[in-house]
């Protein structure tokens, strides 16, 4: 794999990944950018115990463009991405969380006003504007794989970062900005909500690996949609979505960078074979969210167990989950399918 590195007109920085040596990046950003907006503010909330982002600036990202006025697409004069390519990452443009600090006023009460430091990365799976990662090459997914490899590393050695979070948003249902096949990576300055309650549960677990008990449990039973050597991925039984798929690793592993070669190469194969059978569930392309779930950098590091979550809102043909009253306000979700179900109907869709 070849990596450059360069820069954009306002100094963000772009990485390309490549499988070819000889692949030419020279092409610079003729833009003339605004500056940089200066990092959000990250406002605490007692009563949750959590940290909220308030990131103004974002309110002007860009929506919906074009496909021939896409940021994703290479060499227009708009682009992000100067010169064509197979795999590219850069700094977002409309971060959550950056290095760019200003000034923060305390707004009182029993909440706290932080900076919010970090790191937002948009990484472009490719330059084919209508792809998607399922119709990917096994050798351009994997390229994927290695530039989250990558960045995952390189982020988590940031100053101030304590978890790093590699995900894809896809379909207009999802909420997306850009139909680009593009997923992001956010490195926050905090171990976010969920990761901290199953890392929780992990430490209350009594006996082995909770997570490791888990997939172990899964594999035996009638939930699994697919599975390889290294991989197996499988309904979870207590699914908060109708389809929901989680795919894990055999071997325990912190985060991506930690996955053998032999590990990274067979991932590729059965998730694209999996986001095969979601879309071809119901005949329609599928929206979804597809979430890392990567070791903090420090909290609990040695209990946590690299793995994929993949679910969609879509629960019927012309029918969608919508996470109302129950799910948003109280956090208690009701499924509409059960998981074995959802596990069946996978299985038994046909991908060639």
């Amino acid at each position: 794999m070849k990596r450059t590195i360069t820069h954009l007109a306002d100094g963000r920085e772009l990485i390309y990944f490549d499988r070819r040596d000889d692949a030419d990046h020279s092409a610079a950003d003729p833009r003339d950018l605004p500056p940089r907006p200066l990092a959000s503010e990250l406002r605490y909330d007692p009563l949750m115990d959590e940290w909220v982002a308030v990131a103004r600036h974002r309110q002007t990202r860009t929506h919906l463009p074009s496909a021939d006025e896409c940021p994703l697409c290479p060499g227009h004069p708009g682009s992000e991405i100067p010169s064509p390519y197979e795999v590219a990452v850069f700094e977002n443009r409309f971060p959550s969380f950056s290095f760019n600090t200003g000034a923060y006023e305390q707004v009182g009460g029993l909440s706290e006003v932080r900076p919010g430091i970090g790191r937002c990365e948009v990484v472009c799976f490719t330059s084919d504007h209508d792809a998607s990662f399922s119709s990917l090459s096994y050798e351009q997914a994997e390229l994927v794989v290695e530039a989250w490899a990558d960045r995952t590393a390189e982020l988590s050695s940031l100053p101030g970062v304590e978890q790093v979070f590699c995900f894809e948003n896809r379909g207009a249902e999802i909420g997306i900005t850009l139909p680009h096949p593009h997923g992001q990576i956010y490195a926050y300055p905090y171990v976010t909500p969920r990761t901290r309650q199953m890392l929780d549960a992990a430490a209350r677990h009594q006996g082995g690996n909770l997570f490791a008990d888990v997939l172990a449990a899964e594999r035996r039973g009638p939930r699994v949609v697919a599975a390889n050597e290294h991989w197996t991925a499988f309904v979870p039984a207590a699914a908060r979505y109708p389809f929901e798929v989680h795919l894990y690793p055999h071997r325990q592993v912190p985060d991506i960078p930690a996955l053998s070669p032999e590990e990274r190469s067979a991932f590729a194969p059965l998730y694209i074979e999996v986001l095969r059978r979601l879309d071809g569930l119901f005949g329609v392309v599928m929206p979804y969210v597809a979430a890392w779930h990567q070791a903090p950098v420090v909290f609990r590091r040695d209990m946590a167990y690299l793995h994929l979550q993949l679910f969609t809102i879509r629960r019927a043909p012309n029918k969608l989950k919508y996470l109302a009253g129950s799910e948003s306000a109280m956090g208690a979700f009701v499924n509409d399918v059960l998981p074995e179900e959802a596990a069946r109907m996978l299985r038994e869709v046909v991908t060639a």
